[in-house]
This record gives structure tokens, C-alpha cells and sequence, in this order.
């Protein structure tokens, strides 16, 4: 782990290597999954504040969820997260040509249509966010369907906190994120990271 002000970032995040390859993966993190994505109550209210903007994009069966039982619930770990169709889709989610995943919310501020991404925890993914008493956890989620990524990143040498610097900064700040980059550059200056491949 390296301490970043009041967080602790771990070590996978500086020496792994990540790049969504979204034309192998087609946005799986979008669908794959037992419950919707974090996201805070003001971020619920904005989501319901541009929901007008996406509701023709979304799918029939995410707009009867959202008429039925709202944009979000709590989870089994008693999490805010959004609300899901099917067992495993984020209301939000759209397709594209091949099967390709996309997020109704991001299609539309990427339009210009609304002046809100998509929640910090689906910017900030793979990075996962855990708030302590007195730090804040900041990790890296490994699973399967990323395994493309790890191995794009490795063929562009792009370290994660290197691909995910719009997302980090966008949570925790400029400072914060220039305190990162310089920390992680050392710890691979010293220690070289991880050159195995991607397993």
C-alpha cells in the first residue's frame, strides 16, 4: 500500500497495467455483476434531474424498473447502488452494434445533451472505493472480464493510475492525483513493478 494523503492506495493500481479494450470486452462491467454500481445520494438526485434526457435511450425493461421501484435501492451490503433489470443489467445500460455495452447516462453527456458523466464509482472502474473511519481505501478490481485490459495496458506500457488519471482526479483532486503519480514513479524507479504477464 501507498499512503496518499488520507488514503491507501494499493500497490495493484501502480504496478499493474490497464487499458479497457472495450472492443474485446464490449463494456461487460456494464452487466456482469449481483448488484447496480455505488452511487451517492446526490448523485441519485442528479441521475433524476437528466433522467427526462435518457429515458427514450434506455431499455423497456429499464424504464419499468425505474417507474416501479425508482433509479436506485440498497443492496444486501447496504450499499446505494443503481437500480438493476434482469438480475445482472444497470438500468442504464444500452447496446450498440455487436453487442457492445454502453451507458445511457455517458452517451448522452458525450452529446452534449446533459453536464453529468455517470457516477464517480463507474468513472473511476476498475478502482474500487472503500471509506474507513479514518482512510479511504483506494483498490483495483481483477476479475476475468478485464483480463483484455491488463493485457492492452501491457502492450502500450500504460499503468492503471496512468490510464484512470481522468477519473482520479475527478474523486480526489489534482494535488492529490500529482502526489500519486509522483509516489508511484518512485515506487517504480526503486522496485520496477510487475513484469510478469497478464494472468
Amino acid at each position: 500500500m501507498l499512503q496518499i494523503q488520507d488514503t491507501l492506495v494499493s500497490l495493484d493500481l501502480v504496478e499493474r497495467f490497464f487499458c479497457c479494450d472495450l472492443d474485446k470486452c464490449l463494456g461487460q462491467c456494464c452487466i456482469e455483476g449481483d448488484a447496480g454500481a455505488p452511487v451517492t445520494e446526490a448523485e441519485v438526485e442528479k441521475i433524476k434531474e437528466i433522467l427526462p434526457e435518457i429515458w427514450d435511450d434506455l431499455l423497456p425493461s429499464a424504464r419499468r424498473e425505474i417507474e416501479e421501484n425508482g433509479v436506485s435501492y440498497v443492496d444486501s451490503e447496504g450499499d446505494l447502488v443503481t437500480g438493476i433489470v434482469e438480475g445482472r443489467n444497470c438500468v442504464f445500460t444500452t447496446y450498440g452494434a455487436g453487442g457492445m455495452c454502453h451507458c445511457a447516462i455517458e452517451k448522452a453527456y458525450r452529446e452534449g445533451r446533459i453536464d453529468f458523466c455517470k457516477p464517480v464509482s463507474c468513472h473511476l472502474y476498475p478502482v474500487r472505493i472503500k471509506e474507513y473511519e479514518k482512510f479511504t481505501a483506494v483498490n483495483l478490481h481483477r476479475w476475468k472480464i478485464c483480463h483484455c485490459a491488463e493485457v492492452l495496458g501491457r502492450k502500450l506500457g500504460l499503468r492503471a493510475y496512468r490510464f484512470l488519471e481522468g477519473p482520479l482526479v475527478r474523486r480526489f483532486g489534482r494535488e492529490w492525483y500529482d502526489e500519486l503519480v509522483a509516489t508511484c514513479d518512485e515506487y517504480l524507479r526503486q522496485f520496477g513493478g510487475d513484469d510478469a504477464p497478464a494472468d
